[in-house]
């Protein structure tokens, strides 16, 4: 039996929103939740668990789903979302590719 893990309030409130600006995006294109699975490619209990802000579902599922309804996910300019793409992998060609835990150290002199 697997534990439950624990969602932060911050992650529970993002996916709440992204799950209500999917819901509304698919009411105003009167598209039924049984199509946005098809076009997805998941099953409508999913495409509900979506819609409901289940944080269980899938990252690349839940964007999905946003972007076929029209949902702006980060920017709404592709050049500006590649631009940013850009910068993160620039930031992160100057950081160490492998993240070690600090040693505990002792100041005690």
């Amino acid at each position: 039996m697997s534990h439950p893990r624990a969602t932060s309030p911050a992650t529970v409130e993002a996916v709440r929103l992204l799950a209500g600006q999917v819901r509304l995006a698919r009411v105003q294109r009167r598209m039924t939740v049984a199509e946005l699975a098809e076009r997805v490619g998941v099953s409508v209990p999913t495409i509900r668990k979506v819609e409901s802000g289940d944080p269980t579902v899938a990252i690349g599922t839940a964007f999905e789903a946003a972007t076929i309804v029209g949902v702006v996910l980060f920017d709404g300019d592709p050049t500006r979302r590649v631009l940013e793409a850009g910068r993160v992998r620039d930031q992160l060609a100057l950081l160490p590719q492998l993240v070690r835990p600090m040693r505990p150290y002792n100041d005690d002199f």
